[in-house]
């Protein structure tokens, strides 16, 4: 019962944090000229809206693991390496950075974290199977796949948010449910951070996440599956992250299978998304997103 009570003080102190910071951070994304203009038809908005809304969402999780966890390398991982990408997505909301640097920091990140000991050496399917000397590259792929896979769905207003706070959610039944209580306080965390950042997202969104949210939450998540649910001796062990991040999975792989069949760069943003075709398809953004 009262860790029950830890959990959810944990996660109502971090979606409070970031409810109260959003507006600042906000502020700050007009004053650096972190803005969104449309300026495509891949874009759905009419107007300009401030980006780096991630950042409220980062240092809430920051500030309420600092209070509620007992630091561990799983934390400092998700520190370190979040700060790094939302760095990267900071001056990518400013200038547009090229696609293929994003990813080398990506891949150095991941490398960083499977080196810090987030990383996929074996699966349970009945039993034990061991990756060897697959299990680093098999790991940062993981990780890198995850983080981009947040990152392009992100294109309808509390759609990524959404659907990483559904994926939270998700992972803290599973970890909940297996007794792993630190991973528990993260995952409640987590699903804070964006539940507390939903309300100025939503349609009709006020500030996005950007690239400084996308891939802290992706890279967060990658993380939290690799070390809650990856090493669960269960057989589900290996099925359920695929379950739970199916939709930004499967979007993102078909979005690199149709670029690359048009002859285009992986990287090369389109309007082929699910999301764009349900807009297409008549779809309110608000029904999209449901």
């Amino acid at each position: 019962m009262i860790q029950t009570i830890f959990v959810l003080v944990a996660f109502i102190c971090a979606a409070l944090l970031a409810y109260t910071m959003t507006p600042s951070v906000r502020v700050l994304a007009f004053k650096i000229g972190a803005i969104d203009i449309p300026l495509d038809n891949r874009r759905v908005h009419k107007k300009p809206i401030p980006r780096i809304g991630g950042l409220a969402i980062y240092l809430s999780f920051i500030i309420s693991t600092a209070l509620f966890c007992e630091i561990n390398r799983v934390i400092v991982t998700i520190w370190i390496g979040g700060l790094v990408l939302v760095a990267v997505g900071i001056l990518d909301d400013i200038f547009r950075l090229n696609a293929w640097i994003k990813l080398a920091v990506q891949v150095a990140v991941a490398l960083f974290a499977v080196l810090n000991g987030s990383v996929i050496d074996h699966v349970y399917l009945g039993g034990y199977i061991n990756l060897g000397f697959m299990a680093i590259p098999l790991s940062v792929l993981w990780i890198v796949g995850l983080t981009n896979a947040i990152n392009f769905i992100d294109g309808l207003d509390g759609l990524a948010c959404g659907v990483s706070a559904i994926s939270s959610l998700s992972l803290l039944i599973v970890v909940l449910l297996h007794g792993d209580i630190p991973s528990t306080i993260l995952c409640a965390i987590l699903l804070g951070s964006c539940i507390g950042f939903l309300p100025f997202n939503s349609n009709p969104a006020r500030i996005f996440m950007g690239d400084t949210g996308a891939l802290f939450l992706g890279f967060s998540l990658s993380i939290l599956s690799v070390n809650g649910v990856f090493k669960l001796h269960a057989v589900l062990s290996f099925l359920v992250p695929l379950i739970m991040f199916a939709l930004p999975i499967f979007d993102a792989s078909f979005a690199i299978v149709r670029r690359l069949a048009h002859k285009q760069s992986p990287f090369t943003p389109d309007r082929g998304h699910i999301h764009h075709r349900l807009i297409d398809m008549g779809f309110t953004q608000k029904e999209s997103v449901k």
